[in-house]
């Protein structure tokens, strides 16, 4: 394999972990241990991080190595309100297609969040919650708009479930996704919208209340 592919590997696989907070803020990405882990050279290793400090996910520090970077204040309130945008307008883009197998994937994932949850399995809820709102913008059905969600980091917002203290938070997005499902169902963009922000606007404050953020 290329080594062009190869740290398209690796910047995928640490992008995820990073996204699902199997990595947390801070924690450092040593070139040589992900090297063995993935059975790649550093140099590919090198060219992901160095991709990843592009988006905004990691940083070099002073003294050499690179860390995950910690979330500010800042990027919990501007990421809310990207989502806000983008989140309400793929709702009534998902309302004028009306698409049925759309609508049986969220409340699939709506039924394994809840599995997750009562099986105490959190860091599979964190990536149940963020699975639901990207089939939300996917059924949007437009190509730009979903690129956008993803190249933004928005499941960063979402790191807030891995904390498994947080059993109120829980059963609220479950209430929430579930709301919005039944909204989609009874054609009611009205009431679909109300809960999503709603939604957001609990994440907001519960993120901004627990975590130890900067700015």
């Amino acid at each position: 394999m290329k080594e062009k592919s190869l740290a398209n590997l690796v910047y995928g696989d640490i992008r995820q972990k990073i996204l699902a907070n199997q990595l947390r803020a801070g924690s450092r990405l040593a070139e040589n241990t992900w090297a063995k882990k993935l059975e790649v050279s550093r140099v590919a290793v090198r060219e992901a991080l160095i991709r990843l400090s592009g988006e905004g996910l990691v940083e070099f520090g002073e003294r050499g190595g690179c860390f995950v970077r910690s979330i500010t204040s800042d990027d919990v309130k501007e990421i809310k309100d990207l989502r806000e945008i983008l989140e309400t307008g793929a709702l009534r883009l998902l309302f004028k297609y009306k698409d049925k197998k759309t609508i049986q994937k969220l409340e699939q994932i709506c039924n394994d969040f809840s599995s997750m949850i009562e099986r105490g399995y959190y860091s599979g809820a964190c990536e149940a919650d963020v699975k639901f709102h990207e089939v939300i913008i996917k059924g949007a059905k437009n190509e730009r708009l979903n690129n956008i969600y993803i190249n933004s980091n928005i499941p960063l917002f979402h790191f807030k479930l891995s904390n498994s203290s947080q059993v109120d938070d829980y059963t609220e997005t479950d209430i929430e996704h579930r709301r919005i499902v039944e909204c989609l169902k009874n054609n009611d963009l009205k009431g679909a919208t109300t809960t999503l922000l709603q939604h957001l606007d609990r994440g907001e404050k519960l993120m901004l209340e627990l975590s130890p953020l900067q700015g």
